[in-house]
């Protein structure tokens, strides 16, 4: 009767001892990634040095770099966005760059049109469309046409002159281009309230709500991302861009009944013309005042080159 009870012992024993080396050899197992060993998430190096339009973010304060660091961050790790935005800059900025210019406006201000819209033509929930993201009202008070037939917030070169126009009216009031890219966001009226209610005279030193807050911290990201990408980690080659549609203009005076038979007669489709038209809303365009709409027409259908 002690066999069976030497051979059991035997047996335990030897399953204790694979346990114990199972267990060592598991202590001895290096820690293991779950993502690539190259993948880290690194702390992002503020520049020495920052601006908006020339004028000093002041980065040796500690709110101010806090707050930078945090929109520097969130729009670095954003890495889906930020190649979007890197790629669409190609396509839109040779269009808006000359237009600033042309209207007296800092270069810088592209990247407003960046925070603003993400250079699509989705409106927001407030109700601001276009690049540049008018509301109705601001839109008709600068003398764009915005109804459901035409809405010219969607039209890039004739909103780029309203922002520069806005823009350059609240740098007047203010003295500052930095306050005038915070009014944009918040409204003229509310900037100079505060600043009266707060007895201060510079953005940084006021204390606003969350989004005017962070307002001027994310242009300054984006500028600094879209200014040096691969610095922040994108990596990309000129292939992976989108590049402007080249176009020709025609100019209209009466009434489309139907856009998809006008653009089939130019030799495009209403698809086609549409996308480089966007202020275009309805499938015809009334024009009962007979007012002059320049119309823009792909010159060929885009492809792939390979």
């Amino acid at each position: 009767m002690k066999k069976p009870y030497r051979f059991f012992a035997s047996i335990f024993t030897i399953l204790g001892a694979l346990l114990l080396l199972n267990i060592i050899g598991k202590e001895k197992e290096p820690i293991v990634k779950s993502v690539s060993e190259k993948y880290e998430i690194r702390a992002v190096k503020l520049p020495a040095k920052m601006d908006l339009a020339g004028e000093i973010v002041p980065l040796d304060r500690i709110d101010i770099k806090e707050r930078m660091d945090r929109e520097l961050l969130v729009n670095t790790y954003w890495q889906s966005n930020g190649l979007l935005l890197i790629k669409r800059a190609r396509k839109f900025f040779p269009i808006i760059e000359p237009l600033l210019k042309k209207y007296d406006l800092p270069d810088d201000f592209k990247y407003l049109c960046v925070a603003e819209s993400a250079l699509i033509n989705i409106p927001s929930s407030k109700g601001a469309a276009g690049y540049w993201h008018f509301l109705p009202s601001t839109g008709r008070e600068y003398g764009l046409e915005v109804n459901k037939n035409v809405d010219e917030r969607y039209n890039l070169e004739k909103s780029t002159r309203v922002a520069a126009e806005y823009l350059k009216r609240s740098k007047n009031r203010f003295g500052s281009w930095t306050l005038a890219a915070a009014a944009y966001n918040a409204g003229n009226g509310r900037i100079s309230k505060r600043l009266k209610e707060q007895q201060v005279t510079d953005y940084y030193d006021l204390l606003l709500n969350q989004e005017t807050s962070r307002y001027i911290f994310r242009i300054l990201a984006l500028k600094e991302i879209l200014s040096h990408p691969k610095k922040y980690g994108f990596v990309f080659d000129n292939d992976d861009l989108y590049y402007p549609v080249k176009t020709y203009e025609i100019k209209v005076d009466t009434a489309i009944n139907n856009i998809a038979t006008f653009a089939k007669d130019l030799g495009v489709t209403y698809k086609e013309l549409k996308l480089v038209n966007p202020w275009l809303r309805e499938t015809k365009l009334n024009n009962k005042s007979r007012k002059v709409y320049t119309i823009k027409v792909p010159l060929f259908k885009p492809k792939i080159q390979h």
